[in-house]
């Protein structure tokens, strides 16, 4: 009797003192947070900011709600130089694309699996092995960026040309769509979102998706898929990162041509892009 009587007492101990660490983590957690938030957004900070396409489209509710993401993000992030130096710039631009994905979005958080952003200077250089009909080919390809759950790779060369101008591609819109991706666990192209919505979207861009698998297979006839591209086609989640891309850069060609996807990025978004068509 005394052994159950002790092995209680040893459970409740354990389970108030685990309670009685995260109630001390949270109140730390949120003092840190109180304290980020006391220092706002700089002069040149804003400077720098200001010469970002997106964020001038931004109005003033939308600027000062995206100023707190941004500073949330850089200081609950970690961010590395690969053999180069991180600087200000670097993580003001990207702490702007991540936060400006979820500007409109009603997550919790602002990617919680995400702990740490790698900065090269320029694009890398990696393996890739591919099989096509049982024969196996070794080769490179170049890299302006990657994404793995936790952290998220960027070339920065790569990324400050993007960052300063609207063109057909935008690497950190692009790693970020799939970061989205990442929150629920399933790299699918799915990002998390209320289960009545699903099936629509499911069934839209699984059908574009297949198009432009087609399309792509038979390299020709490209007609409007010519506007995503033959990498989308790789797989899903690469298909959902393009889209997004197209979305924010080129809306009103995207609307134009695939309206059902436009209506279905607008939905998830919460946000419809002004008119940046290049």
């Amino acid at each position: 009797m005394n052994y159950y009587i002790a092995l209680l007492t040893m459970m409740l101990g354990i389970g108030f003192g685990l309670f009685a660490l995260y109630f001390i983590y949270s109140i730390y957690k949120k003092q840190k947070l109180q304290k980020i938030l006391e220092k706002p957004i700089s002069k040149e900070d804003k400077q720098i900011l200001e010469n970002i396409p997106f964020y001038k489209q931004l109005n003033e509710k939308e600027k000062a709600k995206i100023h707190i993401s941004i500073l949330l993000f850089i200081n609950t992030k970690e961010f590395i130089g690969i053999d180069m130096e991180v600087t200000e710039e670097m993580k003001l631009i990207i702490a702007f694309y991540a936060c400006f994905l979820l500007l409109h979005v009603a997550f919790k958080s602002c990617y919680e699996n995400l702990i740490t952003i790698l900065i090269y200077s320029h694009t890398m250089v990696a393996k890739q092995v591919s099989a096509n009909g049982g024969i196996f080919t070794k080769g490179n390809f170049l890299l302006e960026g990657q994404s793995a759950g936790d952290t998220v790779v960027i070339a920065w060369n790569d990324a400050k040309k993007d960052a300063y101008h609207i063109h057909n591609d935008n690497v950190l819109l692009h790693e970020f769509a799939h970061e989205l991706d990442f929150l629920d666990g399933a790299v699918d192209g799915t990002p998390p979102m209320p289960s009545s919505k699903y099936h629509e979207w499911a069934a839209v861009l699984s059908h574009e998706f297949n198009k432009l698998s087609a399309v792509t297979l038979k390299n020709r006839d490209w007609g409007k898929y010519k506007l995503i591209g033959s990498y989308a086609a790789t797989n899903e989640a690469e298909f959902f990162a393009v889209v997004t891309e197209r979305f924010f850069e080129r809306p009103d060609a995207l609307k134009k041509h695939f309206p059902e996807l436009f209506k279905e990025l607008e939905g998830f978004y919460n946000y419809t892009p002004s008119s940046t068509d290049i």
